[in-house]
């Protein structure tokens, strides 16, 4: 055996990082170009352009309290009504899409399949131009809010009902056969006791479609309203035209974000102990 053989068994055999250690260096490069991306955006932008154009402090002032009293407060008023409604017709839509009726259940899968492809927008000036058109002389109970209602609602149904089939699917069907065994009928057991289990199951998936229902009232500019009548998005867009600057589209913006940020983090909670509930 030579003496270069003798070293090469002496000598430790060279190893590369770890699996451990290249996810660190990697997540190190990353953090390392984010930062570097952040400094870059920091000395490009012309912040004097966007302060002029978007922190107006003064005209954001202009806005309070009617933008509170009068735009959130609308905001909030379409979308429980649109959710209100929609949840109760997702209900019967879920209930013809699980019944052994089959043109109940076609019936169903047509109208989710209609209004789940169709945009939002298209359902607003539908409500808002085709109704009148084809039932002349014939008012939407409630005037613009009956008919946010009635589009957001038209569009949330398609969702929820899926949600909803989905939820009451999940129920064990044990449920109702012990419902069954103790003399309920088929009806009874459904809304005493699987329905009430399947909304436990999709509350969840239910809050995050307020959230976008919240966001979808924006399209309520496309009804015409009156000055009473404007939620978020048109009050802002109205001002900003008057002035010629966007703070007050970042102000309402911001009055979004008031209401959606928090629904999110109660959807991240509810999504969580469900998560616990079925462990």
């Amino acid at each position: 055996m030579t003496d270069t053989d003798t070293d090469a068994r002496i000598q430790p055999r060279r190893r590369g990082l770890t699996r451990s250690q290249k996810r660190t260096v990697s997540r190190g490069v990353q953090y390392a170009v984010f930062v570097a991306a952040l400094v870059a955006l920091g000395f490009t932008a012309d912040w004097g352009q966007l302060r002029n154009q978007f922190a107006q402090v003064d005209l954001a002032e202009r806005m309070f309290p009617d933008i509170i009293t009068l735009a959130l407060k609308n905001t909030v008023l379409y979308t429980v009504s649109g959710f209100v409604f929609g949840l109760a017709l997702g209900v019967v839509v879920a209930l013809m899409r699980l019944s052994s009726v089959g043109p109940y259940r076609w019936l169903a899968g047509i109208y989710i399949e209609i209004f789940r492809g169709l945009p939002a927008l298209l359902i607003f000036i539908f409500v808002g131009v085709a109704v009148p058109l084809a039932f002349p002389g014939t008012e939407i109970p409630g005037g613009t809010y009956g008919k946010v209602a009635l589009a957001l609602g038209l569009v949330a149904a398609a969702y929820m009902a899926e949600t909803i089939r989905a939820g009451i699917q999940a129920v064990p069907k044990g449920q109702m056969e012990a419902a069954r065994s103790l003399g309920f009928s088929h009806a009874r057991a459904m809304v005493s006791i699987i329905i009430p289990q399947a909304f436990r199951i999709v509350i969840p998936p239910l809050t995050n479609e307020l959230v976008l229902l919240f966001k979808d009232s924006s399209l309520v500019l496309f009804l015409g309203v009156t000055l009473e009548e404007r939620e978020l998005s048109k009050f802002g867009r109205d001002l900003a035209s008057e002035t010629a600057n966007s703070t007050p589209i970042l102000v309402a913006g911001l009055c979004y974000l008031l209401v959606t940020i928090p629904l999110g983090f109660v959807v991240r909670r509810l999504e969580a102990k469900a998560g616990e509930a079925t462990k």
